[in-house]
């Protein structure tokens, strides 16, 4: 098993992100949620970590989110929130797209500019 830590500023407000708008569930936040902390996300099985700690990963990074639906969960996503007008020149950004390489995606960038990108095989 592989679990990537996404960098954070704030882990308050990233873990924010994550569960209220990505509909990812919080398993703990450690030490606390002041910062520096580290915390444990699930989405179904899937793990993810988030980080404040200044050695653990990079802003910027880009993690990938396999979907069986990504139109629903775009949907889902926006009525959960989701402003997708912070990258208006992105395509992908804005909504589900079929990509020449055969899948369909669409990218989330959390507040610290990590992207998720969402992607249906």
């Amino acid at each position: 098993m592989i679990i990537p830590t996404v960098r954070c500023r704030s882990i308050a407000k990233s873990v924010a992100f994550f569960t209220d708008v990505l509909d990812f569930r919080c398993a703990g936040i450690w030490p606390s949620d002041n910062d520096p902390a580290f915390a444990v996300l699930f989405r179904g099985t899937d793990e993810l970590h988030l980080s404040s700690h200044s050695g653990d990963g990079q802003f910027g990074q880009a993690v990938v989110v396999l979907t069986d639906d990504i139109d629903a969960l775009f949907a889902t996503l926006l009525s959960r929130g989701l402003n997708p007008s912070a990258r208006p020149q992105s395509p992908v950004h804005q909504g589900p797209l079929d990509q020449s390489w055969g899948t369909r995606e669409f990218y989330v960038d959390d507040p610290d500019g990590n992207t998720l990108r969402f992607i249906q095989r």
